[in-house]
């Protein structure tokens, strides 16, 4: 940037804070869009950010914080896409060092701890006011799409309805709008089918031309248009021996069949004899193996593909797939292949529906209403943006709801719908029964239409809603969790012959699946993953290609990337305010205890995102920091001494700690203590109506005590019974001073009575005995030099010599899994509870967090994390480059 162009920045730019001093009333987003276009300015002259932009734009910041008296809005910028190049250009400035990983970890400059609340409750409270008008719009948008499923329409299902000859007039075609949509809706390149199609999908384009190539010759009509067709099969038949594209259901039958057709027609393909008569012995191999045996998966399949089977197929046997709607597998070219051979009233009825619904076309899969709907709450829920469309959702759940106690055919002869519909209901209240899935056995869903299809997004629904066991006598919920998981682990398996979608896509979702089931995926790290895997213009793939607005579309994107990075610089500040927090009582001087001050808040901003629940992430980042301190200074950090005055200081509480007699680590642990108990009740009147300050005294009183029983039985020797031990363990663990407070600050009223009902603490419990049996595990070898209580350690104790370590931890995994699988059940009926769902919900939060941490060996106490917290906490999500990468 030369001096005049520096010159102009700062006039504009100062202009701005004229503006904004006269009226007093503009808006930080303003602020942020004059200084993006200054960037801008500067990008296009020397193809990037200057470091004096910058500057000034953080310079103009501060100003006008100083003179409106509002907080900073600097690192509100990192929202602006500019900005955000801006950042990764120039990461040596201070404004912007905060943001990277060794930043967050270090303490940066003392202010008050009270300011700093104000500061960031006011922040947060701008950011969340103003939203753009362009993200409302997207909302509504997305609204809209709750309302109508839409689907392509399919010119290869369209030719084959458009082949049907009037039952009064044999020579002319009983839907003859269908013909001329054909003669209307050719590609330019003289191909039919879906437009900008991906290049690994030319078969889809041979197989619809030619299907729409044989309508028109049926008729004599488009002579030009089957010309060009031809043309565009000739330039591309090689395609068909190509394996790296795409496979479609049935195509080896199908394609094969079809030029037979058009050999009869007299039309004339481009291909060599031997390629044909290769192609014909695939064919009937293919039809050979689908017909051997008692595969019934094989016979499904061929009747899915009836318009292939030409007069080799026993029209009237497979009348016994017709669904209630009159269809066959709701697929409008086999159910045109039946009609024309049965003239069935019910087939007829169903194609007259489906034309009528779409006009003059029809889609290659009809119904897909609750398949459709399902799926994009599931996106939206991944996507981290569900909480935008909760009426929405609500109606799509209890609507699916009441398909599934009607028994309807679209949720239970489809596995895909049916696992994803269980999954759904159940982990959202719903009362569901696993039973269904006695028909997805290993053996009979081999012998279903998807297994004979090996279609892995089949498989991994399944294995997705095998994770919702919650009940101890759901053994169908682990069968299918066994075969399902060992399909997907192999990579060379069958299975991965067929997805509905690209595979590269698939591939990355198999991993995914396999490596981050449900109770351990973080919802920040899910969406930003769900982000970067997730394909705008996706097309799906059945007998031919399709694609629907429903399932994948930019809307969704944006919204998802927008929401991700806005709460982002949220957290970003108040993860600020929290190490200013730390250096201000000192924490930072206590040797002996670990800094997870980075963990600690991003186990609560992973999952409690929100920008409205502040107050609880910092409750939970700040007690998260103050039980590993304390955690360690009972550990090792505090003499016999210490540990009895820091429990007087929490009995007695309202004390003078400048004349209290106790030793300057007791006096920095009280002090930070306090003054976070006495916020969480200030921070509890506006969310309860009350302050709870007495409540979470208790729990970090009953902590403390906990913590002592522990060091007073190593002090005197004392071997615990394994009861003992987990009687006292569960609330030393700590997760007590994390989760409990937080419950008082994410909504629902919680009065006194309930928050003392066994329910609540029933909740606690379990949680809590959980994440000590897998930190136990984890930590079994380092504690055990160390010379601390374990589970595993005193259960081999009492064990008379006969239990080994392997046997152990076995036991303690299946008792933690009982523990978890107990937890969900509590938190998902609805029936007999008290508690509020949303308070319910931490408990399920704490649970991911644990599994995620101990994922591999005692992951709290080590640096495998720093990816996630980045991911979470510094790298915001620039939607370009995901449109790059789709």
């Amino acid at each position: 940037m030369n001096v005049t162009q520096l010159l102009v920045a700062i006039v504009n730019l100062g202009v701005l804070i004229s503006l904004a001093l006269n009226i007093r009333k503009t808006l930080s987003s303003v602020l942020c869009i004059r200084i993006e276009i200054c960037c801008m300015v500067s990008i296009e002259v020397n193809k990037e950010v200057n470091a004096e932009v910058i500057e000034l734009a953080m310079w103009i910041s501060a100003e006008y914080s100083l003179h409106t008296q509002q907080p900073n809005t600097c690192t509100s910028l990192c929202c602006c896409p500019t900005l955000v190049f801006a950042k990764r250009q120039h990461t040596h400035f201070t404004s912007l060092e905060a943001m990277s990983l060794s930043h967050l970890l270090t303490p940066l400059c003392c202010t008050s701890s009270t300011s700093d609340s104000l500061v960031a409750a006011s922040y947060v409270k701008k950011k969340m006011n103003s939203t753009p008008l362009c993200l409302e719009d997207s909302k509504e948008r997305i609204r809209k799409m709750f309302n109508k499923v839409e689907l392509s329409v399919s010119s290869y299902d369209t030719a084959w309805v458009a082949m049907i000859p009037s039952p009064t007039s044999p020579h002319t075609p009983f839907f003859p709008q269908c013909l001329n949509w054909l003669l209307d809706n050719q590609l330019i390149d003289g191909s039919w089918g879906l437009p900008d199609r991906h290049p690994l999908l030319l078969n889809d384009a041979l197989l619809s031309t030619l299907a729409c190539v044989l309508a028109l010759k049926q008729w004599g009509v488009g002579e030009d248009q089957i010309n060009r067709g031809l043309q565009f099969i000739e330039s591309n038949i090689t395609s068909i021996n190509d394996e790296k594209q795409h496979p479609l259901i049935g195509f080896g039958i199908l394609f094969p069949s079809m030029i037979e057709y058009a050999q009869q027609m007299g039309i004339n393909l481009p291909i060599g004899t031997t390629s044909l008569e290769a192609m014909m012995q695939k064919r009937e191999i293919e039809i050979q193996r689908a017909s051997q045996g008692n595969s019934e998966g094989g016979r499904a399949y061929l009747a899915y593909i009836s318009e292939g089977m030409l007069e080799s197929q026993d029209w009237k046997t497979i009348m016994k797939y017709q669904g209630k709607n009159g269809s066959l597998f709701n697929s409008p070219a086999a159910t045109a292949a039946v009609f024309q051979h049965l003239k069935n009233a019910e087939c007829l009825g169903y194609l007259q529906s489906v034309l009528e619904k779409f006009g003059n076309a029809v889609p290659t899969i009809y119904p897909l209403d609750i398949y459709a709907r399902l799926y994009m709450v599931d996106s939206l829920e991944k996507l981290g943006i569900n909480h935008h469309f909760k009426e929405e959702i609500q109606s799509v759940l209890d609507g699916t709801y009441r398909y599934w106690m009607q028994g309807v055919d679209d949720i239970f002869l489809d596995p895909t719908t049916c696992a994803m519909a269980f999954r759904m209901l159940r982990l959202n209240g719903y009362d569901v029964s696993s039973d269904p899935f006695y028909q997805y056995t290993e053996d009979k869903f081999a012998d279903s239409l998807k297994g004979y299809l090996k279609d892995v997004g089949a498989v991994m629904e399944l294995y997705k809603a095998s994770q919702a066991i919650i009940h101890p006598d759901e053994s169908i919920l682990e069968r299918l969790s066994l075969w399902t998981k060992h399909l997907l682990k192999r990579e060379s398996s069958p299975y991965r012959l067929y997805a509905d979608k690209h595979h590269s896509h698939v591939d990355l979702e198999v991993k995914d699946v396999l490596n981050f089931p449900h109770y351990a995926n973080l919802e920040r790290l899910l969406a930003r993953k769900s982000m970067e895997h997730y394909n705008v213009e996706e097309t799906r793939m059945l007998k031919t290609s399709y694609r629907s607005h429903n399932l994948a579309n930019q809307e969704i994107l944006k919204l998802a990337v927008e929401d991700f990075n806005v709460c982002q610089s949220i957290h970003i500040e108040e993860l600020k305010q929290l190490s200013r927090w730390v250096v201000e009582f000192r924490l930072d001087k206590l040797e002996f205890a670990r800094q997870k001050l980075s963990y600690c808040y991003f186990s609560g901003a992973a999952t409690l995102f929100s920008p409205e629940l502040s107050d609880a992430r910092i409750s939970w980042a700040k007690n998260g920091v103050l039980t590993t301190v304390v955690d360690d200074f009972f550990d090792v950090g505090g003499s016999e001494e210490e540990l009895v005055d820091l429990i007087r200081l929490v009995e007695k509480w309202d004390v003078d700690i400048n004349t209290a007699s106790c030793s300057e680590t007791v006096k920095i642990i009280f002090c930070a203590i306090h003054d976070t108990v006495c916020e969480i009740g200030e921070n509890s009147v506006k969310w309860q109506g009350r302050n709870v300050k007495n409540n979470v005294i208790k729990i970090w009183l009953d902590l403390i005590m906990s913590m002592y029983q522990e060091a007073e039985w190593l002090r005197i020797k004392t071997l615990p019974t394994i009861d003992e031990y987990m009687e006292n363990a569960y609330v030393s663990f700590a997760l007590g001073p994390i989760v409990l407070p937080a419950l008082y600050l994410v909504g629902p009223k919680l009065s006194d009575e309930n928050a003392e009902l066994h329910e609540l603490k029933n909740l606690y419990k379990l949680m809590s005995t959980c994440g000590r049996l897998l930190n136990d595990i984890h930590s079994f070898k380092r504690e055990y030099e160390e010379g601390k209580l374990n589970a595993l350690a005193l259960h081999i104790a009492h064990g008379n010599g006969v239990i080994t370590a392997e046997n152990a931890t076995e036991k303690m995994m299946g008792v933690a899994e009982e523990k978890r699988r107990e937890l969900l059940r509590f938190i998902v009926l609805e029936k007999g509870s008290v508690v509020p769902r949303d308070c319910k919900d931490l408990f399920w939060k704490m649970i991911k967090v644990l599994h995620l941490f101990y994922m591999k060996d005692d992951g709290f106490t080590k640096h495998e994390m720093y990816s996630s917290v980045n991911a979470v906490l510094k790298d915001p999500v620039i939607f370009d480059e995901l449109l790059v990468h789709a």
